[in-house]
């Protein structure tokens, strides 16, 4: 397998998230995403609704490079309130596994100041590897 989790033996286990991923294949690097539809507009001022967009976003890019969630080793995530984000975090769990299911890769929730769209209320950048076995499969370069 060309994809690992990293889990040292004496650390709790995380929950919802990997402390580490290893992996080996073709690299997509994928942007911040907000919560608006492929137009830019966005449909909601929630932020378990705009997250459950952002993340809807980010698998439409990884279907551009023949990727899935499967295939995500890391994200970031920017949050303009870190109260809303606990509050809301049982809504934000629900459309996290609606959109890409139990695959948790290592992440981080970082409370920033502002974001530069003004209605957003988070923002997620995302690292994605497919290993290259299914790279091949595609005629995706791994290099």
């Amino acid at each position: 397998m060309s994809t690992e989790t990293l889990q040292p033996a004496e650390w709790a286990r995380p929950k919802g998230y990997a402390n580490g991923m290893a992996a080996r294949g073709r690299m997509i690097f994928i942007s911040g995403q907000v919560g608006w539809d492929g137009q830019g507009h966005f449909t909601s001022d929630n932020l378990a609704e705009q997250v459950k967009q952002a993340l809807r976003n980010i698998v439409r890019v990884l279907e551009e490079a023949q990727a899935e969630p499967r295939h995500l080793v890391r994200l970031t995530w920017y949050v303009l309130s870190r109260e809303a984000y606990l509050r809301e975090a049982r809504d934000i769990g629900a459309g996290y596994r609606e959109v890409l299911g139990k695959h948790f890769p290592a992440m981080s929730v970082v409370e920033v100041r502002g974001l530069v769209e003004q209605r957003a209320l988070v923002e997620i950048e995302a690292t994605a590897v497919i290993p290259d076995d299914e790279a091949d499969r595609y005629g995706a370069s791994t290099s």
